[in-house]
């Protein structure tokens, strides 16, 4: 697909004590203006309140912020979703990938959200944020870690977020495309992310030294994990 997304494994204001990141000034340094439209889409929280206002607190000194209430959450209320092709980033929180593509669905977000590429949107988001641009992912949306091959597909491949933040993440991660549960595909830790545009890989950044990302391809009956070369964003 035409257009740029930014995957955080971890990191951005939702893991941070005073909701400062360097991914996210990243993030916004992509739009190239000056407090910018960011509209964060919590909907895989199901439209947690703290989440929300935690967005609000990080982004409403620097951006023109708001926030899409898919669940008419107070004070959002509901918005018709092609206010998401009048942003300048759209950012999606995370929690359940599975509960997140389900919503979508049937508010017509998968279109809505390829529209917004292709005219210059810029596509962002964290963990469940993460997972939804690609074809399939690693998610824990059932309980234990499985394997989800219902992305939205912007992006090819398969996705695993908090890849050494999150216990069992890279070893099952890794088993899954060793196996053929999921197509092969990229793992990032917390605090890194992986900048594409039009469908290809352009970098992997990260707001903390030492993070790790790997791609991660099916080599026989087993897979192999090929580390991404990261730069430090400070």
């Amino acid at each position: 697909m035409k257009g740029t997304i930014l995957a955080l494994g971890g990191g951005g204001f939702s893991m941070s004590e005073d909701g400062s990141s360097l991914l996210d000034d990243f993030l916004l340094d992509l739009t190239n203006k000056k407090g910018p439209k960011v509209c964060f889409v919590p909907t895989a929280s199901g439209d947690d309140d703290g989440y929300c206002e935690r967005f609000m607190q990080a982004f409403s000194h620097r951006a023109d912020a708001s926030v899409l209430s898919l669940f008419s959450h107070d004070p959002w209320g509901w918005t018709n979703p092609t206010m998401l092709l009048d942003q300048d980033i759209v950012y999606i929180g995370g929690g359940s990938t599975a509960n997140l593509l389900a919503v979508w669905r049937v508010h017509g977000l998968p279109e809505i959200l390829s529209h917004a590429a292709a005219k210059g949107v810029i596509l962002a988001g964290i963990s469940a944020g993460m997972n939804c641009w690609f074809e399939a992912s690693s998610t824990d949306s059932f309980g234990s870690l499985d394997a989800l091959d219902d992305g939205l597909g912007f992006l090819r491949g398969s996705a695993c977020p908090h890849y050494f933040g999150e216990e069992g993440r890279q070893e099952k991660y890794v088993n899954f495309i060793g196996s053929g549960a999921l197509p092969d595909g990229y793992g990032a830790d917390d605090h890194t992310a992986l900048l594409w545009r039009d469908g290809e890989l352009v970098e992997a950044v990260s707001e903390d030294r030492g993070r790790q990302a790997f791609q991660v391809r099916r080599a026989g009956d087993r897979a192999v994990e090929i580390p991404l070369s990261v730069r430090h964003l400070g």
